[in-house]
């Protein structure tokens, strides 16, 4: 058969799209729980699970290693990243500098455009409960990305977008431990985010700044008290 650069770009666009799709999918299943952390990711069987083939599932592991939500273990393959109280405590740190950061000049300098995006953001997600049960405390999915999208838009005021990603790849890393700190002990914690939104709306920068810091916090203190307990 005569040599195809077409078809050998085709193959290299599919096998990229599958390994996106693994990647969102496993991504997703870390994130939220589903996948345990220090658990096995044996190329194979993560190819039959989520339907590829081991090239673009490889490729998706690779990608969260990159990503620290993965990691490779040599001789071993690959595992969900472990989770420990160390871990926890430098993430939080690391999640309270750069949301120091990103509110501050948020409330300085964010304009009308962004005080609305706050607010319908805050709107839909005070519409929709964290448990589908309290009793066992099941998580609602579709509080998650609504979630998320909260407090994208309190950074999107900040006016840089390395800020924002920043931010927002830690959040990330931190769904693993806000999904257990919500197993622990169900507690009600929409005051929380009414009291930011009051606080950067009213342009209070320290009381926003504590307020932030005091929130991802609470959640550490949460999975570290949990954890010891079991």
């Amino acid at each position: 058969m005569p040599f195809s650069p077409s078809n050998e770009t085709d193959t290299e666009v599919s096998s990229q799209t599958t390994a996106s799709a693994i990647h969102a999918r496993l991504r997703h299943d870390i994130l939220r729980g589903v996948l345990k952390p220090g658990e096995r990711l044996r190329v194979h069987d993560v190819a039959q699970r989520y339907g590829g083939g081991t090239i673009p599932t490889r490729e998706a592991l690779s990608r969260l290693s990159a990503e620290l939500l993965v990691i490779y273990l040599d001789q071993r393959g690959f595992a969900v990243a472990p989770i420990s109280q160390e871990s926890l405590e430098d993430l939080t740190r690391a999640r309270v500098w750069t949301a120091e950061a990103a509110v501050r000049e948020a409330v300085r300098n964010g304009d009308a455009a962004w005080e609305e995006r706050v607010v319908l953001a805050y709107h839909r997600l005070s519409k929709v409960p964290r448990y589908e049960s309290e009793d066992p405390p099941v998580s609602n999915p579709l509080f998650d990305p609504l979630h998320r999208e909260f407090h994208l838009q309190i950074f999107s005021g900040c006016g840089s977008q390395w800020m924002v990603d920043t931010c927002m790849r830690l959040f990330d890393h931190a769904e693993r431990y806000r999904n257990l700190s919500r197993q622990a002990v169900v507690m009600p914690r929409e005051h929380e985010h009414k009291e930011l939104v009051d606080a950067v709306l009213g342009r209070s920068e320290e009381v926003a700044v504590a307020s932030i810091s005091d929130h991802f916090r609470l959640t550490a203190r949460i999975v570290n008290d949990f954890r010891r307990g079991n």
